[in-house]
């Protein structure tokens, strides 16, 4: 098991500035907030990053929603920068003009501009789109303006059904048509959004194989310039570390066998768009507090959930039902909470997603008829 050292306050939060989206992705996790949730007023953000400015935070992501349809976006960036912290930005890239970037010129906004992240899930509209209504056209331009005017960008490409047959195009215009140094993969996951519409957009296992395997290739032509954190490519890696563990009759490698996936809230923490503290987004269900009413380092320090949260890696695999006679359970670290709590209604649980056993046939799972939330 891999000891975290616990930060005495968070060094980067996440926050989702407005609930408002332009888009209507497929997908999305967040969906049910936006609809459900209010954004608030700018004085109440300005506040909470001279709160984060006074823990010693050292970042903070900007995003929504598209955190670019608040009117008021420059001027919680220069919130952000008055108190000496640096920023990212996660966007669909749809509503950056030439008029962002002049705004982007002003004090210190490209200085302490860490990244600004796009996605883009096709090679053209007719495969984009299915993902990203009506997108397409208006994400590269936003795409290659950043590129052109020599910003810190990332791109995110999030596969799914609609696109996992079009990866070698997307590569290809991602690389060298746009030229970008690189870009990193996911997929679309069993919540938000997804729920609704996982039996036309989440890859099947067999799916998930195939991409493992395009994406493996792909990295080698373009020697490495594909990356991931977690889904297929991320798989393919852990598949990779596996084989060899077994090839030296290793029956378990350093750190796995327990529920270690997930580190984040060791040194992050997240704030939803109106003003609800959750140890991440993709866990939003989790409710810690407000910003409006309670102390965010309190809620770090002391909160039961964040507590259990870190708890968690301290759970062997041993514990738990689908993984205790697993005899693959040595090599596992259990799957990202945010799926495990979804699929199963408990964090300390496996995330099927990311089960071994089930990605190579040892196990048959289907996420709607064994979820255990209604």
């Amino acid at each position: 098991m891999t000891d975290f050292k616990f930060m005495p306050t968070p060094r980067h939060v996440d926050i989702a500035i407005t609930g408002r989206c332009n888009l209507n992705c497929a997908y999305c996790f967040y969906a049910d907030e936006m609809e459900a949730l209010h954004d608030l007023p700018t004085q109440v953000w300005l506040d909470l990053f001279k709160r984060l400015g006074e823990l010693g935070v050292m970042g903070v992501t900007l995003t929504g929603g598209e955190a670019f349809t608040r009117p008021d976006f420059f001027d919680l960036v220069d919130g952000v920068i008055a108190n000496h912290m640096r920023y990212d930005i996660l966007s669909n890239g749809t509503l950056i003009t030439e008029k962002t970037l002049k705004e982007f010129e002003k004090g210190k906004r490209r200085l302490r501009l860490d990244s600004i992240q796009i996605s883009i899930d096709g090679s053209c509209p007719e495969v984009h789109d299915h993902s990203r209504p009506n997108s397409f056209n208006r994400a590269l331009r936003g795409l290659t303006l950043l590129k052109a005017g020599g910003f810190p960008l990332t791109v995110r490409v999030t596969i799914n059904r609609f696109n996992y047959n079009d990866l070698e195009n997307v590569a290809y215009l991602l690389l060298n048509e746009v030229g970008l140094p690189g870009f990193s993969t996911n997929e679309a996951y069993p919540c938000g959004a997804t729920n609704r519409f996982e039996e036309g957009i989440m890859l099947s296992v067999d799916q998930r194989r195939e991409v493992m395997n395009t994406l493996t290739r792909l990295n080698e032509k373009y020697d490495g310039r594909i990356s991931a954190t977690a889904g297929p490519l991320a798989l393919a890696g852990q598949e990779r570390l596996i084989k060899e563990a077994q090839a030296q009759g290793l029956d378990s490698l350093p750190g796995r066998g327990y529920l270690t996936a997930c580190g984040g809230m060791f040194s992050k923490i997240a704030v939803l768009h109106d003003g609800t503290i959750v140890p991440c987004h993709v866990v939003h269900q989790l409710s810690l507090g407000n910003i409006q009413t309670d102390d965010l380092l309190d809620i770090w320090l002391s909160h039961p959930t964040m507590r259990a949260m870190r708890e968690r890696r301290k759970i062997s695999l041993d514990t738990i039902g689908p993984c205790k006679d697993c005899p693959y359970k040595g090599y596992c670290t259990g799957g990202c909470p945010g799926g495990a709590l979804f699929l199963n209604g408990d964090i300390n649980q496996r995330n099927p997603m990311d089960c071994y056993r089930i990605l190579i046939g040892e196990e048959t799972y289907s996420p709607d008829k064994d979820r255990k939330l209604t």
